[in-house]
């Protein structure tokens, strides 16, 4: 097939086709797990019954008709670009953003191509000494994600995909309470939806990836811990009381100076994060936590959130 045509029965800008197919080339892809043992990976991923439902019925059978040429295609080939970046830490797009109204073969498309990727991730995992234990917590992250996306009624997955390249290429951590993505002098902070920012989970988190990362992967030099989130927005002190988790986490940074960030509204972010919604009138909004009150007077005052970058020793 022709990469316009493909594009053009996607109902995807061409020169997204064009990337995947140029970083793609003709590198060799993965194949997806046997459908009998899908459910029960599924499950070790913390896939949730209604989701795992949905993927099941969109599994890429040979003779599935769900399965357009062009869908085919897109798979084996995003596949293929992700596997050739095995190891790497850098932000790498799975492919176009897909219209997910057409069925669950276009709405799970870049799940498979996760799928067909967990025995290569796994094995680069093995092959640096990582406990299975911690493979499996960080890949179950694609569970927790699909959750989120099915609360966001949707509104969420164009960034949920980007993100999870991360992890199958070796890239993120999850140790503890944060995640941690490997950098070239330093070891990025990424905070999931997973209980309480309490310092103390906080603190043995940290601990975990000091001994983590010069045990692994002894050849990256890390010298410091970053971050870049809404979390550590000094407004934010504005309205948390001082012996607030956030507060607290903030403290332990040092926040570069502020510049505005390209591609990332933070007011958007905020309200990803605190609401899981991105269309929900403000007024319509919950204000059950200190958090949810602070950003909707915030924003309903006429000002905005920030994304701040901040880091500090290891």
């Amino acid at each position: 097939m022709k990469l316009d045509d493909i594009a053009s029965r996607l109902g995807v800008p061409l020169e997204d086709v064009e990337r995947v197919h140029r970083l793609a080339g003709d590198l060799p892809s993965a194949p997806l797990p046997a459908k009998a043992d899908a459910p029960a990976i599924l499950d070790r991923l913390a896939v949730r019954p209604d989701d795992a439902a949905e993927i099941m019925e969109g599994w890429p059978d040979p003779d599935s008709p769900l399965w357009t040429p062009e869908l085919r295609w897109l798979l084996d080939r995003a596949t293929a670009m992700v596997r050739a970046d095995l190891g790497g830490y850098g932000w790498l797009p799975f492919g176009p953003a897909l219209p997910r109204d057409r069925g669950p073969a276009w709405r799970h498309l870049y799940v498979y191509a996760y799928l067909a990727l967990i025995d290569v991730v796994l094995g680069y995992h093995r092959h640096h000494g990582v406990p299975e234990d911690v493979s499996w917590t960080t890949l179950a992250d694609l569970g927790r994600n699909l959750a989120v996306d099915r609360r966001m009624e949707r509104e969420g997955w164009p960034a949920i995909q980007n993100w999870l390249t991360l992890h199958v290429r070796g890239g993120l951590y999850e140790l503890g309470r944060l995640q941690f993505h490997r950098g070239d002098t330093a070891v990025q902070l990424h905070i999931p939806e997973s209980g309480p920012l309490t310092p103390e989970a906080i603190d043995a988190s940290l601990d975990r990836a000091r001994a983590f990362f010069p045990r692994h992967f002894p050849d990256e030099q890390h010298t410091a811990f970053s971050c870049g989130s809404w979390l550590l927005d000094p407004q934010l002190s504005e309205y948390l009381p001082a012996h607030s988790n956030i507060v607290r986490f903030q403290r332990r940074f040092e926040l570069e100076p502020y510049e505005e960030p390209e591609g990332i509204d933070a007011d958007v972010e905020v309200l990803r994060f605190v609401f899981r919604t991105l269309t929900t009138p403000l007024d319509q909004l919950p204000r059950r936590t200190a958090l949810q009150r602070a950003v909707i007077d915030h924003l309903k005052a006429g000002r905005h959130w920030q994304w701040r970058d901040g880091r500090f020793p290891i």
